[in-house]
């Protein structure tokens, strides 16, 4: 089996090398930002194999609950107390129009300022419209992604070049996925990462067990390298739901609530926090407006009138 090894940066737009991962090969169609990945070669006859590289840093060891992750969204850090315990898996949970993928962009360019490299695997969306869409906000820089900070992949690509063109996986694929997310987090030595989006993943998978044991397996293998994730869940406006099989908010370790409601004409967007395991937080409503600059927070004040969520 082929491990992936890093090698030059490319830059945004540049053609990334195959390489291999676990049975996966990844292009340029499926990697924006990645450091060239390549399969490692046999040494030439007569000289001594290098020894392999150490891990990187954070892969020596789990996370505890007493490491933070600090979103880089002042409000949403307030209300953990200075961020999401380190390792944990949050759904991100809201219907359309609620900012569950911009609040998740800010979440990894954040982190990737801090020098943490992110990582954002997208099913809805291809990584360049993704990007476009990023580079109206002020707080985005492009040298992120040129450097290999900020790490795009598209899974449909993925999807395609292993073969899982089946509408439901098999627990054989659904094994071949859980080992290409698990080696893309390994070799680039990520420390946050967003799925967008889980229900599209699970929709392919269906079975509430076999959802149970993938989330299981993926939240064992992100913690052990100390990787904080975020997992978007599309949901309804119907309220006491969190996910589309309602297995996924009872696996995850958080629950981040995203909902619009009117008040005098306006649709406000509103943030709640459900559950956070590893730290206490405030269960409070908060207004989140999505400004050039990021996102910004407010209580919720319950005066006016006010309708239900859309």
């Amino acid at each position: 089996m082929f491990r992936p090894n890093e090698a030059s940066v490319r830059g945004l737009g540049t053609s990334l090398s195959l390489g291999v991962f676990s049975g996966s090969i990844l292009s340029n169609d499926t990697l924006i930002g990645a450091e060239r990945l390549v399969s490692p070669m046999d040494s030439p006859p007569g000289t001594t194999p290098a020894p392999e590289a150490a891990p990187p840093p954070s892969l020596m060891a789990p996370a505890t609950a007493l490491d933070r992750c600090a979103t880089g969204i002042e409000g949403l850090d307030n209300l953990t107390g200075g961020g999401i315990p380190r390792g944990n898996m949050v759904l991100v949970a809201g219907s359309v129009g609620t900012g569950k993928t911009t609040l998740c962009l800010e979440f990894l360019v954040r982190g990737a300022e801090r020098g943490e490299r992110s990582l954002f695997i997208s099913v809805t969306e291809s990584a360049s419209k993704l990007i476009q869409n990023l580079s109206t906000f002020e707080f985005f820089r492009t040298e992120l992604v040129e450097q290999g900070s900020l790490v795009f992949v598209d899974l449909p690509v993925v999807y395609d070049r292993l073969g899982l063109g089946h509408e439901e996986l098999t627990p054989e694929e659904i094994d071949i996925v859980l080992r290409t997310i698990r080696d893309l987090v390994r070799s680039l030595g990520i420390r946050r990462l967003v799925l967008d989006s889980l229900t599209s993943v699970c929709y392919r998978i269906r079975r509430d067990e076999q959802i149970r044991d993938f989330m299981l397996r993926l939240g064992q293998e992100l913690n052990a390298a100390g990787c904080t994730s975020l997992l978007v869940s599309e949901i309804g406006p119907t309220p006491g739901r969190y996910s589309l099989h309602g297995v996924e908010e009872a696996i995850v370790d958080g629950v981040i609530l995203l909902w619009n409601t009117r008040r005098m004409g306006d649709i406000l967007r509103v943030l709640q926090i459900v559950k956070m395991r590893g730290t206490a937080h405030s269960r409070a409503q908060y207004v989140m407006e999505l400004t050039p600059i990021g996102i910004l927070m407010a209580p919720h004040l319950k005066g006016g009138r006010e309708t239900g969520g859309t």
